[in-house]
């Protein structure tokens, strides 16, 4: 079987890395995998590194108004010939992916990453080409069946995986406090998301001096890049938190600093899934995140890690207070959560899941040709 996958996104954010990851798992099926990507972009980098691909194919892509991309997609896809092609993201290569695909003959299923409502005569138009759409939250999934208004056979949820042997427990001291000049005895909260509104980055900075005037140990960095880093740079400043908080930028080694924390903040107003708070439970970190979207999917309250409710400043206080207090509670929490990554959330999980709706999409083609 020969899958082309399309991945316009430019850099290693959380749905790119799941894009290396299905490539990575199906690979080792024995999946012949031909990437398309935007020219220069990260995923290209990382991909023709792991060497899991055929072939990757890097080419200009502009986003929703690329008048010129659906001819270089149909171009490539009638020349490599796949049995499937699946689109991973927006930025254009919804809207065309789907359509090129049926214009050479090829099935195409598209995975919904975003949770956001959508205009459902423009959503119908944009995903009547694609004979399955993967769902990776049941959040997402209601929201194609019920808002959107798709059949209920052809969305299936099939939820984002974790390399858990990649994302682990830390066996010894690193070097996060080295790199951060952490003063002795801190108690770090870390952020894993662009620097973006719906992250809650200004809700948690809100929340921090009434935190810290309690405990002066606190220490908050936050790793990722994007629009709102002057805004919040500012906002630390005017709260006086410049000893306590740090943007700490987008690192490709975070895997390796994720284990050292000793709780990831995810206050999001709207989310996916949740690829971060994945990572840090496969880590054995605990979690505190916002009741939205796929988050409680992974997160069980006081089982799993906390939840609290996205309007709700006092609870994520609260909750925030709990984690520096309590030791044994974020042992328990850590440990649960890594169970559950590996028994739910793994990338053998999550390739076996988009293989079977392969087969099934390429099963149902066969019948009508």
């Amino acid at each position: 079987m020969r899958v082309v996958h399309l991945e316009s996104g430019r850099h290693l954010y959380g749905g790119a890395q799941q894009v290396c990851g299905l490539i990575t798992g199906l690979a080792a099926e024995g999946i012949e995998n031909v990437l398309i990507c935007p020219r220069d972009s990260a995923i290209a980098n990382t991909v023709g590194r792991m060497g899991h691909a055929a072939e990757v194919i890097e080419i200009p892509m502009h986003g929703d108004l690329d008048i010129a991309l659906p001819g270089r997609l149909r171009s490539l896809l009638e020349s490599r010939q796949p049995n499937i092609v699946h689109v991973h993201s927006r930025r254009g290569a919804d809207q065309f992916g789907g359509w090129n695909a049926r214009w050479a003959g090829v099935p195409a299923v598209l995975t919904r990453r975003v949770e956001s409502a959508e205009f459902k005569a423009l959503a119908l138009l944009k995903y009547q080409p694609y004979a399955a759409i993967i769902a990776i939250s049941r959040a997402i999934e209601a929201q194609l069946k019920d808002n959107v208004g798709l059949a209920q056979n052809r969305v299936h949820y099939v939820p984002s995986g974790v390399d858990t042997d990649r994302y682990r427990p830390a066996e010894a001291p690193g070097r996060l406090a080295e790199l951060y000049g952490l003063p002795a005895g801190a108690f770090t909260f870390g952020v894993v998301a662009q620097l973006i509104p719906r992250k809650g980055h200004a809700r948690l900075f809100d929340a921090l001096p009434e935190l810290i005037a309690a405990h002066p140990e606190v220490q908050v960095l936050c790793f990722g890049q994007g629009p709102l880093q002057q805004e919040l740079e500012q906002q630390i400043q005017q709260l006086a938190l410049t000893a306590h908080v740090r943007l700490a930028g987008f690192r490709n080694d975070l895997a390796s600093l994720l284990p050292e924390l000793d709780c990831v903040v995810h206050p999001a107003e709207r989310e996916g899934l949740g690829v971060a708070v994945l990572e840090a439970l496969s880590c054995r970190v605990p979690v505190v995140a916002s009741a939205v979207g796929g988050l409680v999917d992974i997160i069980e309250h006081e089982s799993t890690g906390l939840l609290v409710d996205p309007g709700d400043d006092e609870a994520l206080l609260a909750a925030l207070r709990r984690m520096v207090q309590d030791p044994g509670l974020r042992q328990h929490l850590g440990e649960a959560g890594r169970r559950r990554v590996e028994t739910t959330f793994s990338v053998g999980s999550m390739t076996t899941g988009n293989l079977s709706i392969y087969r099934e999409v390429m099963k149902r083609n066969h019948g009508r040709n």
